[in-house]
């Protein structure tokens, strides 16, 4: 088995995939090689920055299009993390609107200015630090962590998907509800970064190489 972690010029590449040779024996590799990326058995989806970047550096790589068919054909596991889950809708409102990959039905918007906790105190965007995620649906990739575990994030722009069945997982941040884990079929990304998570950010790494879909 080979997991291939995407590699198109941006994101936090080689600490995914230090992450996930942690968890596995099997052999991760960071290639933007189509060939490679054809033959892996499992393949990650990273990103980091502003979506303009990631979907340009997507489409300068030529890699857009073999991203877009893997999507469509279902054919394995994929994980996207932070932007790698942003891409993975049709909109966002960051950089004036970018049209996104189209693979789930949803927006990526922007937090409010004015964040306030429970107390009325304002709240900082992006938001940065650890955070609770509530499973929203059952799914593989939650077995052996609790509802409510915390995760690592640092955005400013967060999913909102459409459809309740592609939403898995979701964080409450100045009462805005977050949905920073979606997927369909073969597909699972999350908004929270979990090679940064500790133990549960591992266990949810181990648990998608082990993912049968």
């Amino acid at each position: 088995m080979t997991i291939a972690v995407i590699d198109y010029g941006m994101g936090n590449l080689h600490s995914v995939a230090k992450a996930l040779e942690h968890v596995t024996h099997e052999n991760v590799v960071v290639t933007r090689d189509p060939r490679r990326i054809h033959g892996a058995t499992r393949l990650v989806l990273p990103g980091q920055g502003a979506i303009r970047d990631c979907m340009g550096e997507l489409e300068r790589t030529e890699l857009k299009g073999l991203v877009q068919e893997l999507l469509t054909a279902q054919s394995k596991p994929l994980l996207g993390v932070c932007v790698g889950q942003q891409m993975l809708l049709d909109h966002s409102e960051e950089n004036g609107g970018i049209t996104c990959l189209g693979f789930l039905a949803g927006q990526v918007r922007r937090f409010d200015y004015d964040l306030r906790d429970a107390k009325g105190e304002r709240l900082k965007v992006p938001h940065m630090g650890w955070n609770r995620v509530m499973h929203h649906h059952d799914h593989p990739l939650w077995a052996g962590i609790e509802d409510g575990a915390r995760f690592y994030f640092v955005h400013s722009y967060y999913v909102e998907a459409k459809d309740d069945d592609t939403v898995y997982g979701t964080t409450d941040y100045g009462g805005t509800c977050a949905h920073v884990a979606v997927g369909r079929g073969t597909v699972f990304a999350v908004q929270f970064h979990p090679e940064k998570s500790a133990n549960d950010g591992l266990r949810l790494l181990e648990n998608f190489v082990n993912w049968a879909p």
